[in-house]
């Protein structure tokens, strides 16, 4: 709970007090998480330290782009109602699912 409410507190705190806003919010953690990326793909950093890096990262970014499309129009959102936006982020999960599909691996005795 305390890890979840400073993660969320970052997102916030990045999109209003910084003034990144919503979607320099979401840059900066998609860059993040980006970098964290590569660092798996081209060096031997312990996986274990980059699997919770990205758990890190992901709320706070998780926290600016639900703000963006809940948020009304003159704070920088979209102005979804709640359905509206849960609805979005679901159309767009299942979308990655389809485009990012990954066969089961095949397991050697």
């Amino acid at each position: 709970m305390f890890s979840q409410t400073l993660e969320t507190a970052l997102g916030d705190w990045s999109a209003d007090t910084a003034g990144l806003g919503y979607g320099g919010g979401a840059i900066l953690f998609g860059a993040m998480l980006l970098l964290t990326f590569a660092a798996y793909r081209w060096t031997k950093i312990s996986r274990t330290v980059l699997f919770w890096i990205v758990f890190v990262l992901s709320r706070p970014l998780g926290v600016v782009v639900g703000d963006f499309f809940d948020k009304p129009l003159d704070a920088g959102g979209l102005a979804l109602s709640r359905y509206g936006a849960s609805i979005t982020l679901l159309a767009f999960i299942l979308l990655s699912l389809l485009l990012f599909w990954q066969k089961p691996a095949k397991i050697s005795h």
